[in-house]
């Protein structure tokens, strides 16, 4: 995983503990999830809520 061992994390980890403090990182780790989340989601061909749309709007009779 990016060649980091077991010891370069728990340096990011100290150093983002001592830079931020205990109560801002689980916030920090919730916004990076989103945006990991966000990321894949879009890289893998959009919203699900717009092709659901295109679904209905294609079934409706004319």
């Amino acid at each position: 995983m990016f060649g980091l061992g077991m010891p370069e994390l728990v340096i990011i980890l100290v150093v983002a503990l001592i830079f931020f403090g205990p109560g801002k990182l689980p916030e920090l780790g919730s916004g990076l999830g989103k945006a990991i989340r966000s990321f894949k989601k879009a890289s893998d061909g959009g919203d699900e809520e717009k092709t659901d749309n295109k679904k209905i709007e294609q079934e409706k009779p004319v």
